[in-house]
């Protein structure tokens, strides 16, 4: 009977990992920064501009965290990020594309800066990061990637037509990236997040809120705990076999 082929991850399970967090600089992206800090991990983030959570953790943890200003819907800037994580910790060990914005409104009052700003971080930016990290990982035979999407990506909001296409487009990524690295040791699975209690449901007023917590069976919003807990379970050295999948974190709204 042939041995069962060992994931090089799990057995230096007890190595701190060397993390990526996208957007990392507030809301969903700084829940699941704390995540990754509080679970003894080395963590690199990056985001458009330095924010107060930023500066806390860079003087709590001044040796596990890394922060650079990047704008991923640029190759160069991607790049430069990564090549510094690379300098600072020789690997990475997972990535969470989490960056993304939404530009509000009907398609047909789009234009053209709308679509191109949405399209470019939420799609171009994960492609590119996808695309360095999975090289490094591709050489050392294991790795994590996880790519946030959205609920909206699988049902549809009217006035959220471009985002949701970029979100549905992280899905079809996601499976497809799993069939090209799944041999190689590497796990790649997504999260569909439901309405979190961040600034991205900041738009919404009391009335709206309250709405959707009655339709969702939790009866509540979502913390970027409820997310970040997801994280940590998709990109444990131990679920090697678990990968090709997106998982949605919503309380029960799209159930």
């Amino acid at each position: 009977m042939s041995e069962t082929p060992q994931n090089p991850a799990a057995q230096n399970s007890t190595q701190p990992r060397v993390v990526i967090v996208t957007g990392g600089s507030r809301g969903l992206g700084a829940g699941i920064v704390e995540s990754y800090l509080a679970s003894g991990d080395l963590v690199a983030a990056c985001a458009r501009s330095v924010t107060p959570e930023v500066e806390r953790w860079r003087t709590e943890h001044p040796d596990r965290f890394f922060f650079a200003t990047a704008d991923l819907s640029k190759s160069a800037d991607a790049k430069a990020f990564v090549d510094a994580v690379v300098e600072r910790w020789d690997r990475v060990d997972v990535l969470i594309n989490n960056a993304g914005v939404a530009r509000d409104g009907i398609l047909g009052m789009a234009t053209d800066e709308d679509i191109d700003v949405v399209v470019d971080l939420n799609i171009k930016g994960t492609l590119y990061m996808s695309r360095l990290v999975s090289r490094r990982m591709l050489a050392r035979r294991s790795g994590s990637i996880v790519n946030i999407s959205s609920i909206v990506g699988r049902s549809g909001y009217r006035g959220l037509g471009v985002y949701s296409a970029t979100k549905a487009a992280l899905d079809g990524l996601t499976r497809s990236m799993a069939r090209e690295l799944g041999s190689r040791g590497i796990t790649v699975n997504g999260i569909a997040p439901g309405y979190l209690r961040t600034e991205m449901s900041h738009g919404l007023d009391e009335g709206q809120m309250g709405q959707i917590e009655r339709r969702t069976p939790a009866g509540r919003l979502g913390e970027p705990v409820d997310v970040a807990r997801v994280c940590q379970f998709l990109t444990d050295p131990a679920g090697s076999y678990l990968t090709g999948q997106v998982l949605v974190v919503d309380g029960g709204l799209t159930s």
